[in-house]
């Protein structure tokens, strides 16, 4: 029971990553607060609420931080998985979509923080993990908005760590390559050919497949445990090898 009593906030709780961190988090005994837009359903025999908010929505945040301390008590883990995509290049990605993408990928990260932190700060203890993705390092073609929320991420924890130091609060990101999420196999269904597509991407991953979302869940878990007590600021790649093979071409 590598989490028995912590209390963790897992944004984006309804499916993908965010979905096997709630359910890897209640394996290992953490109190856990589910956070997503859409309904969500709570593990059986778990110590679990769930909250349905808009992370773009800094009152929304505050209200869900209010029920998360009178239900389970002061969280001292963030999770933040929550994230949308816009399909465009950068010249033809509308300024809407850019404020879209950015403001649930890289503002819901501040909401929760600023909700949360100040806690965290006063008993001088936490953990911070926040989901970037690889083309936040080396740029993904046709999903600019995404690409460059990603790459704020990354320096925003990197920030948030030297910030938050002193207080022993540890900041860490881990930056995925082709997870099979929803948000994924939404990117290949707006392709003419779906199955070519993903059999495509599968082949840009040296160790042939997907990711599974428990991959980068058991990443997501360790950074958050005492384990990693001595870890912060870090980014760190689980891609299956993609990034250093750079395999975009058949």
């Amino acid at each position: 029971m590598r989490l028995a009593g912590h209390i963790a906030v897992i944004t984006g709780a309804a499916s993908g990553i965010g979905r096997a961190c709630v359910d890897l988090f209640t394996r290992e005994g953490a109190g856990v607060a589910l956070v997503d837009r859409c309904h969500v359903r709570l593990p059986e025999a778990a110590r679990c609420v769930a909250a349905t908010v808009d992370v773009t929505s800094a009152e929304e945040v505050r209200g869900a931080a209010e029920m998360v301390r009178d239900k389970l008590g002061e969280p001292n883990i963030l999770v933040n998985c929550a994230a949308v995509t816009a399909f465009a290049d950068t010249l033809s990605t509308t300024k809407a979509d850019f404020r879209s993408v950015f403001d649930v990928n890289v503002l819901g990260i501040l909401n929760i923080c600023q909700a949360f932190v100040p806690a965290m700060q006063d008993r001088k203890g936490g953990s911070i993990v926040n989901v970037s993705s690889i083309t936040g390092i080396v740029g993904a073609p046709g999903l600019s908005a995404y690409s460059a929320s990603k790459g704020a991420i990354i320096t925003l924890t990197r920030t948030m760590a030297l910030e938050l130091a002193e207080r022993s609060i540890r900041v860490n990101c881990v930056c995925p390559a082709s997870v099979d999420t929803p948000l994924t196999q939404a990117s290949f269904d707006r392709t003419p050919d779906p199955a070519r597509t993903r059999e495509l991407n599968i082949k840009r991953h040296p160790l042939g497949r997907l990711g599974k979302p428990e991959d980068v869940a058991n990443l997501i878990l360790f950074l958050a445990s005492d384990e990693a007590s001595w870890i912060t600021g870090g980014t760190y790649v689980i891609d299956g090898g993609a990034s250093i093979a750079r395999r975009w071409q058949e």
